[in-house]
């Protein structure tokens, strides 16, 4: 019996240098993310989240309305004499405590996207290396503007009223926001540096928490014990709801507001330097 014939495979001819780029890419390569764009699609990847996952709103919805509805209706009478006095007084607290514990959240999602790996296929990408920190801090800003929309006019409804009108009011959730983007940094770097989501949820809570309630959102300094007055005044958080005040108010000082823009530089300046020089060693 005959063995069968060996067939040989065509011989493969050399390719010419520069012949297979040229097959392979037709059209000149598109030039590179800069690092403003790179940035923005960041921050409409945050913005994409609430819009797929609406169920993150809750925390800037539902938690605004129960706080000021309690406070209001359970402590008005006891604290102002009535509730419609100490809603004028309290609004603008409130209006700081919602969108400062929002936050919180900045931190939780990037330790998120850490604890998942969505982080590591970022550092693959040819891009700005922060611009996946700076992007989503913006994005987060949506959801500080909606804590503040929620509080106002739900104040509004309430009967609140701001003598300096819409503008006012305006540019006092425009300060809060400013502000909390400057304490989100703080936030990121205790999600690069705790090791889970609700560890970094919890530690921000605990670090706020103290903060809020010891500042003079809920009552005049002048009513609580001298070394406690002491500490509301000094406390940042005291600052920029005298400044919120003052502005729903019509008398805002140019002082108090400068103030709480440098408290606000200073808070950026320290903790985004630190934010990126834990993420790009993070392994």
């Amino acid at each position: 019996m005959k063995d069968a014939p060996t067939v040989r495979p065509p011989a493969v001819q050399p390719v010419a240098d520069g012949a297979l780029q040229r097959a392979l890419s037709r059209t000149a390569r598109p030039p590179g993310a800069g690092a403003s764009t790179a940035t923005m699609a960041f921050a409409w990847r945050g913005m994409l989240k609430i819009k797929h996952v609406p169920e993150q709103l809750l925390d800037v919805t539902i938690t605004p309305v129960l706080f000021l509805l309690m406070f209001t209706y359970l402590f008005g009478g006891a604290v102002a004499g009535s509730t419609g006095e100490y809603l004028q007084f309290l609004l603008p607290g409130l209006l700081v405590q919602s969108v400062l514990f929002t936050s919180v959240y900045s931190g939780v999602a990037l330790n998120t996207d850490m604890t998942k790996g969505v982080v590591d296929r970022f550092r693959s990408l040819p891009i700005w290396r922060p611009a996946p920190l700076v992007g989503a801090v913006l994005g987060d800003s949506v959801r500080y503007a909606i804590a503040a929309t929620v509080v106002v006019v739900l104040g509004l409804v309430m009967g609140f009223r701001a003598a300096a009108g819409v503008t006012g009011v305006l540019a006092a959730m425009g300060l809060v926001v400013v502000f909390a983007f400057g304490l989100s940094w703080v936030f990121t770097t205790v999600g690069l540096v705790l090791r889970s989501p609700s560890a970094v949820l919890n530690t921000g809570f605990m670090a706020l928490f103290p903060l809020i309630f010891l500042s003079n959102i809920f009552v005049e300094p002048e009513t609580l014990p001298r070394y406690l007055e002491a500490f509301v005044g000094l406390n940042p958080i005291s600052h920029l709801t005298s400044a919120t005040r003052d502005l729903m108010a019509g008398d805002a000082g140019a002082d108090l507001i400068a103030l709480v823009l440098a408290e606000t530089v200073v808070l950026t300046a320290v903790f985004a330097p630190l934010t990126v020089r834990l993420y790009r060693g993070k392994r």
